[in-house]
């Protein structure tokens, strides 16, 4: 076997044993809880901003974007930026490999893929900040509800001259708003792509954990999924990136188009 696909193989097998652990799994979800009160996921940042995000999560999205190589990825909630411009430096890194193989020059005063935010507030200390950042000239910003007919048809037509896109649903954790998210963005993502559903795990923590937020077990991004399976046969869950994962917000949350 060529040992690339010997290490692939074995890799596959790790995940199979860790799927399969069920202990393991359920440790996890008991080390996030215990972390979650001291707001783990606020210590992190990608070029100077904050971003709130785990740092699993993070890396899987980095080898989702090298896989399906978009050249748009939408991101419903901006907070400080960080995950925008997390965003945005895998697609500068994406066109500069795609460059490099064509044996051209990058030219940095061109951007080509870039990243969408949509935010219903963006402060202005963020946006500022956003704005001032060297890879801005990746990113784009709606201000608005994410599930605003407005909003929605502003994306729909900033989408509709990308060939490949994937999305991150990051915002209102409430059932109806990520189901309304899902219904609005999951047609953008091309074949093969992903919609990216984050804080799934709500469903699994302690109601006490987000007794000050509308959103909690049974009202979450989570339930928001699978109701939104049931009528979208399109979409699967890719359970082994979260199974692999073991740290992630995001069980079951890891759509891939598939129809």
């Amino acid at each position: 076997m060529d040992p690339h696909e010997a290490f692939r193989a074995e890799v596959e097998q790790n995940i199979d044993g860790l799927a399969g652990d069920a202990d393991l799994q359920a440790l996890s979800r008991v080390w996030i809880r215990e972390v979650t009160p001291h707001k783990w996921a606020y210590n992190f940042s990608w070029f100077g901003r904050p971003a709130i995000q785990l740092p699993n999560d993070a890396w899987a999205l980095q080898e989702l974007v090298w896989k399906v190589r978009p050249d748009l990825i939408i991101e419903t909630g901006i907070a400080h930026g960080g995950s925008l411009i997390y965003s945005a430096s895998l697609l500068a890194l994406l066109d500069l490999c795609d460059a490099t193989e064509k044996g051209e020059v990058l030219d940095p005063r061109k951007p080509g893929r870039k990243v969408l935010g949509i935010d219903i507030d963006i402060r202005a200390h963020n946006r500022a900040a956003i704005e001032a950042h060297p890879l801005f000239a990746r990113i784009d910003m709606i201000e608005g509800s994410s599930i605003a007919e407005e909003t929605v048809a502003k994306v729909r037509e900033i989408a509709s001259g990308h060939e490949r896109i994937l999305v991150c649903l990051d915002s209102n954790h409430t059932h109806d708003h990520v189901l309304a998210e899902l219904e609005a963005y999951a047609p953008l993502v091309t074949m093969g792509s992903y919609c990216i559903v984050f804080d799934t795990l709500v469903d699994d923590m302690p109601e006490r954990l987000s007794a000050d937020r509308p959103w909690g077990p049974g009202n979450s991004p989570k339930s928001a999924v699978h109701a939104f399976l049931k009528s979208n046969a399109g979409f699967e869950i890719d359970s082994r990136i979260d199974k692999k994962l073991l740290i992630t917000v995001a069980p079951d949350g890891f759509l891939r188009r598939i129809g």
